[in-house]
């Protein structure tokens, strides 16, 4: 009985060892492996997975999608080396990710950070070769759907910014070249919101001049656009995270594009801190109006599903005007002149009031936008188109020099545009009464009637007596035109009688709501 018992052990161990030789194999080569560890595409991936003989079945994109992120069976030993030394030097990011979906699929720091010796940011790292920049080519190795939508976004060309005015204002007027070839402004202010071409150094680090960064449009390395992580915070990538305001409110906020200070004034957001804990932000699904109905987030409006539409990580798909420009215009207008076929602005707003109506009613939606388009149109049409007509005139007409900014009307005109008139319009979209108002359209005319009017008038003084009489008489012919125009008469005495009357009695009536009226 023993040695049948005996027998039957050695067996036993025989199969096992002759089972896990393959993989004993691979173990005894991943030294030499590791040395030269090479950042496999999907394609490479199927081709390995692929029996032979056989032909690879056609699969939707939603089977293919499932089949890319498919968990990994165990940590990789590339990984599990990282964390382990991690865990010690850098516990803060070890404990992040220990937290992320990442880490309960074993996706682990070798992963991400994987690359090829011919990468540009390639560097050598503990036998490994890695890349500190974790870029969208690289999330796109399973995040493939969400990259292309991003890449196809505003949100990715935010890095091309060099020729706006802003930049000009980093660049020059705040600050100066003297830091690594660039402004200290612009490395620390508009980079880390729009982002920055990330350079790497002859010695193979970043250049400290591009890197941190991770704005939304960071230009990387390896000729990807973004930065997966300006809303995603690694190393969690914690999903309750980027779907609150907060995560929109670094670079959405301030007194040219104040959405988060908005959002929280609204009903919205006034309701969303109220009920924070009925939002059911860990919810896979987190469908409007099936998963959660107190509040919309960012995410909700812009991004997440309805019952009728997928999730997208192109953020302006559901934006009908844009409200950055001077004078705003539909989302589509430069392509329809162009003759390029693009989602026209009707079908975008179709799909913003799609999100809307997964729980208002269809009249309440339309009466918004009715609204929305009434307050555009007002700064269209009263300020930014008189007002952009003043400038062309004067710069046209050599009445301003071509620098920037170097004339106090140049200042004007861009804080009337670039700030007021942008609160206001912002303030309107999202239903902020107070930036609609008091922050912008007051604070537009203030500036429009006490500033832009009277130095534009001097600048028309000033050009008469340079000798430049035509330009001079150009410009003052615009004005003229322009402040005898129903919107602006009142300003020069010329309100029809029968309104200033009307505007008298009404004032009359309520003053004698206080005692110094008696």
């Amino acid at each position: 009985m023993k040695s049948i018992t005996t027998k039957f052990i050695l067996v036993i161990l025989g199969w096992l060892l002759f089972s896990a030789l393959p993989a004993w194999s691979a173990d005894a080569q991943a030294p030499a492996a590791a040395a030269q560890p090479a950042k496999p595409t999907v394609e490479a991936k199927a081709a390995a997975a692929k029996p032979a003989g056989k032909e690879e079945p056609v699969l939707s994109p939603e089977e293919a999608k499932a089949k890319m992120l498919k968990p990994f069976k165990a940590l990789s030993k590339e990984s599990a080396t990282c964390a382990s030394c991690h865990k010690e030097k850098t516990p803060g990011i070890f404990q992040q990710w220990g937290a992320s979906k990442h880490f309960g699929a074993n996706v682990g720091c070798y992963e991400c950070h994987k690359a090829e010796k011919g990468d540009p940011d390639a560097i050598n790292h503990k036998e490994f070769t890695i890349s500190v920049i974790v870029s969208p080519k690289d999330c796109g190795e399973c995040h493939n759907t969400e990259v292309e939508q991003f890449t196809k976004s505003h949100h990715a060309k935010a890095a091309e910014i060099l020729g706006s005015l802003d930049n000009i204002l980093a660049d020059v007027a705040e600050g100066n070249m003297d830091f690594r070839g660039e402004s200290a402004a612009t490395v620390n202010g508009c980079w880390q919101c729009h982002g920055s071409p990330v350079k790497v150094l002859p010695n193979g680090d970043l250049d400290p001049a591009t890197w941190p960064n991770t704005g939304i449009g960071r230009i990387n390395p390896d000729g990807s656009r973004g930065s997966c992580a300006a809303c995603h915070q690694r190393h969690e990538f914690s999903m309750v995270q980027a779907r609150r305001p907060e995560s929109c409110g670094k670079c959405h906020l301030g007194p040219d594009h104040p959405q988060k200070e908005i959002y929280d004034e609204s009903k919205h957001g006034i309701n969303f801190y109220a009920n924070v804990d009925r939002m059911n932000l860990a919810s896979a699904k987190w469908v409007a109006g099936e998963d959660y109905d107190v509040a919309p987030t960012c995410a909700t409006c812009h991004m997440s599903a309805t019952s009728e539409l997928p999730i997208t990580h192109d953020v302006g798909d559901r934006i009908s005007w844009t409200l950055r420009p001077p004078i705003s215009e539909k989302i589509d207008a430069k392509a329809v002149k162009e003759g390029k076929a693009v989602k026209s602005w009707m079908d975008r707003r179709k799909d913003m009031k799609n999100v809307c109506t997964s729980c208002h009613g269809t009249n309440t939606v339309e009466a918004f936008y009715e609204q929305f388009d009434g307050l555009v149109n007002l700064y269209n049409n009263k300020f930014a188109i008189p007002g952009q007509k003043l400038m062309t005139i004067a710069l046209k007409e050599k009445l301003l020099t071509e620098t920037a900014f170097d004339e106090k009307l140049e200042w004007t005109w861009y804080l009337l545009w670039h700030h007021e008139g942008r609160r206001a319009r912002h303030g309107a979209s999202m239903q902020g009464p107070d930036y609609t108002h008091w922050h912008g359209t007051f604070e537009v005319a203030h500036r429009w009637y006490t500033e832009m009017v009277p130095e534009v008038q001097e600048l028309i003084e000033k050009s008469e007596k340079a000798g430049k009489h035509e330009g001079a008489q150009k410009l003052k012919a615009a004005l003229d035109e322009i402040l005898n125009s129903p919107d602006h008469r009142w300003f020069i005495g010329k309100m029809p009688e029968d309104e200033k009357a009307r505007r008298k009695a009404q004032m009359e009536e309520f003053k004698q709501r206080y005692l110094q009226a008696k």
